[in-house]
């Protein structure tokens, strides 16, 4: 069993609560069935979100979704001029038989336009 990491990303359309957790949701669940995983294969999550998010915390959404145990913490993503606005990222160190190379990263909605050289899930729009 190795370490791997694994990326995620979304952009939201309001900065509301509601709308924070039901998206942060969708990208958690949607990294644990593109990789096969369970919550016990998680060793820790980093998010960060765009200075523009102010609704609730990231880690939050993964509390509810069962992450007890695991440790997360948020961040506020660097300001760069230009930037894409309300986006919330991830960074999950997991353990898995997975090559690194067969990781899937996840990029959904707005964030889809981050990174297509790297991910090969940009579902729900």
């Amino acid at each position: 069993m190795a370490v791997r990491a694994v990326r995620g990303a979304t952009q939201l359309e309001t900065d509301t609560r509601e709308h924070m957790l039901e998206r942060v949701a969708e990208m958690v669940n949607d990294v644990l069935a593109a990789n096969d995983l369970v919550v016990d294969d998680f060793i820790s999550i980093i998010f960060t979100a765009t200075s523009d998010l102010h609704s609730e915390f990231p880690a939050y959404a993964a509390r509810e979704l069962g992450f007890s145990d695991v440790p997360l913490i948020c961040a506020r993503e660097l300001e760069i001029e230009g930037s894409m606005p309300r986006v919330v990222r991830l960074m999950a160190h997991i353990e898995t038989d997975l090559p690194r190379a067969d990781i899937t990263h996840v990029y959904l909605h707005g964030a889809a336009n981050l990174r297509r050289d790297l991910t090969r899930t940009t579902s729900h729009d």
